[in-house]
């Protein structure tokens, strides 16, 4: 309960940081939320959740909130097992929470790092290595500079 609790303070505080164009007249902004029942998994029958299936994967994307500039962005993820072999810098900087699951990566300098439930990452853009999970269920949030990781 307590994961669950800090994953619905994590998004209401971040997604309060972010802004919205002021130059127009009347617009309302108004924090984005992840309730508890989001977080326990509700937001994935949310209409614009994202399915894809690759190699026999399937995950699930639900992005929350996205910045005026396009830049960041906040949401939840699950997937199932993968491994994934990154040769190319990550590409974005990217916070998260892991709800449910675990997550072991291998830096290309040999360090390995495990986060489990109820821990959190930060992941820098040009970051390599190897990512490991069985499957995993998290809170994120991205930054990029021209935005084109959250289109």
């Amino acid at each position: 309960m307590k994961k669950i609790i800090l994953a619905t303070v994590i998004g209401v505080f971040i997604s309060m940081t972010a802004l919205s164009d002021a130059h127009e007249e009347n617009t309302v902004v108004i924090p984005v939320k992840i309730s508890k029942e989001d977080a326990a998994g509700a937001i994935y029958n949310r209409p614009d959740m994202v399915e894809e299936t690759d190699n026999g994967n399937t995950t699930l994307d639900v992005m929350t909130m996205l910045s005026s500039d396009g830049n960041f962005g906040t949401g939840m993820y699950r997937s199932g097992k993968v491994h994934y072999d990154i040769t190319e810098p990550y590409g974005v900087d990217e916070f998260f929470y892991i709800l449910e699951g675990s997550i072991t990566l291998t830096s290309s300098d040999g360090t390995v790092q495990t986060m489990n439930a109820g821990e959190a990452v930060s992941i820098p853009k040009e970051w390599t290595g190897i990512w490991d999970t069985d499957g995993y269920n998290k809170v994120w949030v991205i930054y990029t500079e021209d935005g084109s990781a959250l289109k």
